[in-house]
């Protein structure tokens, strides 16, 4: 009886281990679960903060520059120095540029919108001057078979067409958020931005340029889809796009050469195949870590525009696959900041302008690096950042100055820097508050001082009314203590008298007018609301 007690107690008590031991395994194994997840809780919260968006906006930034300038280095040393007996000269025309470039970044970053703004139709006109200028003789230069730059002096040389991509994007954004009504029609969704966009792809053809073209394309299509063009509008603006580009490739013998040597490399000719092949070696030498910084091969003369279009390739020998995927990984982390700040903002300009810029310039890095590693035919589309060329370099600069903008415009952000005021970076570069969330003292009171006199002067007209017998003017405004009207405020029939004569010729070639109402059409025809990155 004992022994069999003894026996039924030890297996009881064995039973009461096993089973406490499999109800505490789940514990275990969600805990070591939860530990695995820590990093990605870190990171999500990290992201939860009200100035993530600029400040990953700042890393990227920092991060493109520091390595596109090392890497323009390292590829135009050795035919820098066999052209100029320098090997820092195309690295010194790139570093001077990226100064330029960082002051414009410091002014931009600081801008308000409505001066931004305000600005967009000023560059857009300046921008199609330049591109007029740039086919004059003796104004324009040619390089490389296109007369895209305009010379001053013989150390300084910039491209228009660069200039003409930023003012595009600005301007179209503020033309597609002027317009008021939810649903986007056809005339005024193209009205007037593509008659604007088919005169720049007319000059930047004449030059001829069809890499620029395609970028044009790219942020034309961009700008009208994020400011909510239906379906069939946009799927037949890409369509139309996709033809003319066609066109465009086979219209010319050296373009048609290029495509002939992307589809069929065998039966090509060698000269068209050559920069594409020894693209193909760099990349294929480099291997998973590199051939090492500065000891590519190619680059001596053998691989054409090394240091320009094909800097993804030296990036491939000399850092290998790790190299080519960090340069992916940054563009994604901008694609996805973009993006972000272009969702979280609520004004329209600023995220049709993000969204768009943010695609401008992913797009582009798409475009290169397709065509180096084959997937695309050659195009001569830099590489944002990386590539050499100092108008390129200020435009992207100046496009992720206004992405850091548009990150501190934030609701969250906003409210951040209200309440706690700006810290670290954004206090060293002197970064509050937005301007119009935070008017300065003067402003305000020269705003109030206008607003006491226009109450003063209808006060003025009441009494006169009064005095002469006339019946007086409708007590409208905020009552005083004599019971009578402070102001009168315009009817809605007056606003519009006054907008149809201060806006005629705005009115006249389409563009949108400050309070005007477009009417809705009703019915069954009513057009379903397009799609816009909502907050």
């Amino acid at each position: 009886m004992t022994t069999s007690s003894v026996m039924t107690g030890s297996t009881t008590s064995s039973g009461t281990a096993a089973a406490d031991a499999r109800r505490r395994a789940p514990v275990r194994a969600r805990a070591g679960w939860a530990g695995r997840a820590v990093p990605w809780r870190v990171v999500s919260d990290w992201l939860d903060r009200p100035m993530a968006s600029f400040h990953l906006v700042l890393a990227v930034f920092a991060l493109m520059l520091g390595f596109g300038l090392l890497m323009v280095l390292s590829s135009s040393a050795a035919t820098a120095f066999n052209r100029s007996d320098s090997a820092f000269a195309v690295f010194t025309n790139q570093a001077l540029f990226a100064a330029i470039g960082l002051i414009a970044f410091v002014i931009v970053i600081r801008m308000p919108l409505r001066l931004i703004r305000s600005l967009s139709t000023t560059a857009v006109i300046v921008s199609l001057a330049l591109l007029a200028a740039v086919l004059i003789p003796g104004i324009g230069t040619t390089y490389f078979g296109a007369r895209s730059w305009i010379s001053i002096g013989h150390s300084f040389q910039f491209q228009p067409s660069e200039v003409a991509k930023l003012a595009l994007l600005l301007w179209s954004a503020h033309v597609m958020a002027s317009v008021r009504s939810p649903y986007r029609r056809l005339k005024s969704l193209l009205i007037p931005v593509l008659p604007v966009f088919v005169l720049m792809v007319g000059l930047v053809m004449l030059q001829p340029d069809l890499g620029t073209t395609v970028t044009l394309t790219i942020v034309f299509l961009a700008v009208l889809y994020f400011a909510g063009a239906q379906l069939w509008i946009f799927g037949g603006l890409v369509a139309a796009g996709a033809l003319a580009l066609g066109f465009l490739a086979t219209s010319a013998g050296y373009r048609m050469a290029r495509v002939t040597a992307w589809l069929h490399p065998d039966v090509a000719d060698p000269a068209s195949t050559y920069q594409s092949f020894q693209g193909f070696y760099a990349m294929g030498s480099g291997g998973l870590f590199g051939v090492g910084l500065g000891q590519s091969k190619m680059k001596w003369g053998r691989l054409p525009n090394a240091d320009s279009d094909f800097i993804f390739a030296i990036i491939g020998e000399e850092l290998g696959l790790i190299g080519t995927l960090t340069v992916i990984l940054l563009f994604a982390v901008l694609a996805y900041v973009g993006l972000r700040i272009a969702r979280r903002n609520v004004d329209p300009f600023v995220k049709i302008a993000a969204a768009g810029g943010t695609v401008w310039l992913v797009g582009q890095a798409a475009v290169n690096i397709g065509y180096v590693t084959g997937l695309l035919p050659v195009t001569g589309i830099p590489l944002p950042m990386f590539s050499s060329g100092g108008t390129s370099l200020v435009i992207t600069m100046v496009v992720f100055a206004l992405l850091a903008n548009f990150a501190r415009r934030e609701p969250q952000a906003a409210a951040a820097l209200h309440g706690v005021g700006p810290r670290g970076l954004a206090a060293f570069l002197g970064i509050g508050m937005s301007r119009v969330d935070r008017p300065s003292s003067r402003r305000a009171a020269r705003r109030a001082e206008r607003v006491r006199a226009r109450r003063a002067k209808a006060r003025a007209q009441v009494s006169g009314a009064a005095v002469a017998g006339r019946e007086p003017m409708p007590a409208i405004g905020r009552r005083t203590p004599a019971g009578t009207a402070s102001y009168p405020p315009p009817s809605r029939t007056t606003r519009r008298k006054t907008a149809h004569k201060t806006y005629r010729l705005r009115r006249a070639f389409g563009f949108p007018v400050p309070g005007d109402r477009r009417s809705v059409p009703s019915g069954r025809g009513r057009p379903s609301p397009g799609r816009t990155v909502r907050p």
